[in-house]
């Protein structure tokens, strides 16, 4: 694994972007892998090394999170940033054609990306997001993305990830202490905040939430597509998830019982079910 540098620019100027690469095999096809709201790369790094054998595997932190630079506008965490970095990221990269695998807000960056003329998306994978956002989904997540707490310890840190993220599953004690690693910023005096600018919150802060309907969006996407779910998911419905298999791309769609939002990717069946998709 490789960490790089990408300098991208924005309304306020440019700001600096990191990004892990595994180099895969010679010739290997691309994928990109693309975090969640309040999460960073690091998630993938099993999915990662998983799919390394077959693939060059390239894992951003978006601007404000992980190794990432803050932006200087808070109004700028927002989709045509997210859109523009990763258009720089794939020219970075020089290849025609990438697969993308998107959780949450990533799938909505690669969803938007496949609806747009002549994208270079190959094969896509959305990670329990969709065309239809739900109000209770969004609410839940206005409960804890945009906080600055500080944790005394790592310890501490992890039990409020646990709280906060409870949907994605039974992970083991390793697992979530790894999450916790990777989710921590150091602060003063020897304390901890999560990794993530706290100002990606505030578009959630400006006035009632509401349902997000984007099946335009979606009735553009003509690339094979896959959409996990977690059965108990708050954000894609099963109702939701069923139509995007009947219209747009008419996506292949798996569930897995007992998680919500979302599928944390580090379980075999769960990662078996991405790697036979890509390599099908």
């Amino acid at each position: 694994m490789i960490e790089r540098n990408l300098f991208c620019l924005g309304l306020s100027g440019f700001h600096r972007i990191v990004y892990r690469e595994w180099p895969g095999p010679s010739g290997a096809p691309t994928l990109v892998c693309v975090h969640g709201l309040a999460r960073n790369a690091r998630d993938f790094d099993v999915i990662a090394e998983a799919l390394s054998s077959r693939y060059r595997v390239v894992c951003p932190d978006m601007p404000g999170r992980g190794n990432s630079e803050k932006l200087a506008d808070p109004a700028e965490y927002a989709y045509p940033t997210y859109l523009a970095d990763v258009a720089a990221l794939i020219a970075r990269l020089d290849v025609d054609s990438v697969d993308w695998l998107g959780t949450s807000m990533g799938g909505l960056i690669g969803m938007m990306l496949a609806a747009q003329p002549g994208n270079p998306i190959r094969k896509l994978v959305i990670n329990d997001i969709g065309p239809f956002l739900s109000k209770a989904g969004l609410e839940r997540i206005r409960g804890y993305v945009g906080l600055d707490p500080t944790f005394p310890s790592i310890e501490a840190l992890e039990a409020a990830l646990r709280s906060n993220y409870k949907t994605f599953g039974p992970l083991t004690a390793a697992q979530w202490r790894k999450m916790a690693l990777d989710s921590a910023w150091p602060k003063p005096d020897g304390k901890w905040g999560f990794a993530y600018d706290p100002r990606i919150g505030d578009a959630f802060k400006q006035g009632p939430l509401e349902d997000i309907d984007l099946w335009p969006i979606w009735d553009k996407i003509r690339c094979p597509t896959l959409t996990l779910r977690g059965a108990e998911s708050d954000l894609l419905s099963h109702e939701t998830a069923e139509e995007m298999t009947k219209r747009g791309p008419t996506s292949r769609l798996v569930e897995f019982a007992g998680i919500g939002h979302a599928p944390a990717l580090l379980s075999e069946d769960q990662i078996g079910v991405v790697r036979d998709f890509l390599l099908a």
